[in-house]
C-alpha cells in the first residue's frame, strides 16, 4: 500500500514539485494550500507523514500542528524559509520529526521522508485522545479524567468517539443519530440523542472544560479544553 503524504505549503510551484517527486518516490501526495484545505483533507483521509510550512495563509503552522496533528500522532516536517534558532527549537519542541529550512535540496528532503518513515514502520499508532483533563483510548474504549477511570455505556462512548474525532465541526442532531442509531435500524427520537449527551456530559464533566457545547437549533460540537 503506497504511503499516503500531506503537502501543506501555499507556494504553488513548489507545492506541485514536492508532489511530483512525492509519486517518483511511489508515495501518494494530497495537495493544501490553506489550513482550512488541510483540516478538510485530515478529516477524511489518513495520513502517514505531514509536510508542513511555518507560514500560511490562513493560519500558523505551529498552531496547527499543536490542535490537530499532534492528537493523531503523525510524523511532520516543517518548512520554512526562516533559520531562526528559537524557532527551530519551537518547531522541534512542537513535535516535529524536522525542520527544513528554505531553499532546500530535493533529494535531500525526500530522503529525510525516507528515514522518518522507516522509523515509524511497526510501530503502532497510538489511537488515544487528549482534551482537558480527559484521555479517551478509542482502541480499547477506556475514558479517563484525571487519570481516574469513567464508566460509559456503550452508546455514550460512540457518542463520545464521533464527537471527539470530529472536533471544531458541528454535528447536526441529524448526523448523530445516523451515525449512532440509525445505521444499527435502532431508529430512536432526538429526546433520546439529547437523553444521552446529558449523561455523557455529567460524566465526563471536571469543573474546568464545556467539552461539549450545544449548537442551538443544529447540534452539538466538542470544544475540547
Amino acid at each position: 500500500m503506497q504511503r499516503q503524504i500531506l503537502v501543506i505549503e501555499d507556494d504553488e510551484i513548489l507545492n506541485s514539485g514536492l508532489c511530483y517527486n512525492l509519486q517518483k518516490r511511489d508515495m501518494t501526495p494530497f495537495s493544501a494550500y490553506s489550513v482550512r484545505e488541510a483540516k478538510d483533507l485530515m478529516k477524511d483521509n489518513a495520513f502517514d507523514l505531514i509536510l508542513l510550512d511555518v507560514n500560511l495563509p490562513d493560519g500558523n503552522g505551529f498552531e496547527f500542528a499543536k490542535e490537530y496533528i499532534r492528537h493523531d500522532n503523525v510524523p511532520f516536517l516543517f518548512l520554512t524559509a526562516h533559520n531562526m534558532e528559537e524557532e527551530i527549537i519551537k518547531g522541534l519542541q512542537s513535535g516535529a520529526d524536522d525542520y527544513i529550512v528554505k531553499p532546500f535540496q530535493i533529494r535531500v528532503l525526500m530522503e529525510k521522508i525516507q528515514a522518518v518513515l522507516r522509523r515509524c514502520e511497526g510501530v503502532k499508532k497510538s489511537d488515544t485522545f487528549r482534551s482537558g483533563n480527559l484521555e479517551v483510548d478509542f482502541e480499547n474504549r477506556f475514558v479517563k479524567s484525571r487519570g481516574m477511570l469513567i464508566s460509559l455505556t456503550p452508546t455514550e462512548f460512540e457518542l463520545l468517539e464521533v464527537l471527539c474525532k470530529n472536533r471544531e465541526r458541528i454535528l447536526t442532531k441529524e448526523i448523530l443519530l445516523e451515525k449512532i442509531w440509525d445505521r444499527k435500524e435502532n431508529y430512536v427520537n432526538e429526546h433520546t440523542l439529547a437523553l444521552n449527551i446529558s449523561r455523557l456530559r455529567n460524566k465526563i464533566a471536571d469543573g474546568e472544560h464545556e467539552y461539549i457545547k450545544t449548537i442551538y437549533g443544529l447540534g452539538y460540537k466538542w470544544i475540547g479544553g
